[in-house]
């Protein structure tokens, strides 16, 4: 999909269309949109269905933003500036100060990833869901799928996603996943590319090595310092060559890729291996002077978890933690009980057992919360009685009593 949180938001403020509009910074909250609008201008009356109406002055800017949010997403007008995903918002500030920030509307962003990808299966049932705005379709069997190399279907897509959603999206043909992802980014937004077997060293080979999912920062900066800047430049070198200096399945997997082989299927059902929430807090925090906020914060996200849980029918064993310190310094910590549980009670209190297992003196950037060993109820026993720590080398710390004493000011009721 298309800048997707962006485009979410454009369908409730249309006055916003074709500038540069930034997605990040904390969740939307529709009351406190309101009752600005009414404390502004007064004289007129405001609702969820007069947002289409709101000035453009009135949306805050950019400009002079401080705090700890990361952009979501950024329409293509705010990319022009160099702002992209995952960036902070305060660089993004000093690329694009006049960019409009949204928060986001979580809610309305699963409602409409869910619409276009009951869409897609409505056209091509063999999909694969890759997350909140992308999937993979295998239309090989699908009658016309192969018209015009796939480009007539990918049209019919299009048309219809627009029509059900009102957004865009752009898709790439290929003859795996591989390509296709790469294709999909070549001609947005609402573009279609295809890419043959024998566009490979056209379209391909001149590529960075970092558009090859999987090829992380670390990976590229190795490969450049081997002089590796493209895909074709990692195509020239040997197998053997790659698996001396990359190890043996990762070198193996640059070759292979390298040469736009891949063999993944579509996977149309996957179980998922964990649930969790997580949050960067605008300002660090103490679990001592800030421990009314932070344990609120602790609660909701445990219960964000458990109804994740309950929502998509799982229930997990293993329960941890995450804390990223003011050094940025990440630590983890985890139980395992002897029964899966998806009830926001258990977890809240057994994730504050894991707590007490990590350094609460300092100020904390981010906490999180995670289920994993993910079950589904009734296909072994549901417990939400009794754990035991597993044996992984961050559930071993045992703290002192000082350490318990912060633990139990923070979460009296793990006394």
């Amino acid at each position: 999909m298309d800048a997707f949180f962006a485009s979410v938001e454009l369908l409730r403020y249309p006055q916003l269309k074709g500038l540069p509009v930034v997605i990040g910074g904390g969740r939307r909250h529709a009351d406190d949109l309101l009752a600005q609008l009414r404390n502004t201008y007064p004289e007129r009356d405001w609702s969820e269905t007069t947002l289409d109406r709101i000035p453009v002055d009135f949306f805050p800017r950019l400009a002079g933003y401080t705090g700890r949010g990361v952009a979501t997403t950024a329409t293509y007008a705010a990319r022009q500036f160099g702002v992209g995903s995952a960036m902070g918002l305060m660089n993004a500030a000093k690329l694009c100060p006049q960019a409009i920030l949204l928060p986001v509307d979580f809610d309305e962003v699963r409602r409409i990833s869910r619409l276009f990808k009951s869409t897609i299966i409505e056209i091509a049932p063999v999909m694969e869901d890759r997350g909140i705005d992308e999937v993979y379709i295998d239309f090989t069997e699908v009658p016309g799928g192969q018209r015009e190399h796939g480009r007539a279907l990918a049209r019919l897509i299009q048309r219809s996603i627009h029509q059900a959603t009102g957004i865009t999206c752009s898709i790439g043909v290929a003859p795996n996943k591989l390509i296709a992802k790469m294709a999909s980014e070549f001609n947005k937004p609402n573009g279609i590319s295809i890419v043959m077997p024998d566009d490979l060293q056209t379209l391909i080979w001149p590529l960075p090595c970092r558009k090859i999912n999987g090829v992380g920062p670390k990976a590229d900066a190795r490969l450049q310092s081997h002089g590796i800047h493209t895909i074709g430049e990692l195509a020239e070198r040997e197998r053997s060559w790659l698996i001396e200096h990359f190890g043996k399945s990762y070198g193996a997997w640059l070759h292979e890729v390298s040469w736009g082989r891949d063999e993944r299927p579509v996977v149309t059902e996957s179980e998922p291996v964990s649930m969790s929430r997580e949050t960067t807090f605008e300002r660090d925090l103490h679990a001592v002077r800030d421990r009314t906020e932070l344990g609120a914060i602790f609660t909701r996200l445990c219960e964000q978890v458990a109804a994740d849980l309950q929502r998509k029918g799982y229930a997990g064993k293993t329960i941890g933690i995450k804390l990223r310190y003011d050094n940025f310094q990440s630590v983890t910590r985890d139980v395992t009980l002897t029964g899966a549980t998806d009830d926001a009670i258990t977890i809240r209190r057994h994730a504050g057992l894991c707590l007490k297992r990590v350094d609460l003196t300092r100020r904390i950037r981010l906490l999180g919360v995670r289920v994993g060993k993910l079950v589904k109820p009734g296909t072994e026993g549901v417990s939400t009685a009794g754990y035991s720590e597993t044996q992984s080398s961050n559930s071993r710390t045992v703290q002192e009593t000082s350490q318990d004493d912060l633990t139990n000011l923070l979460f009296p009721e793990l006394d």
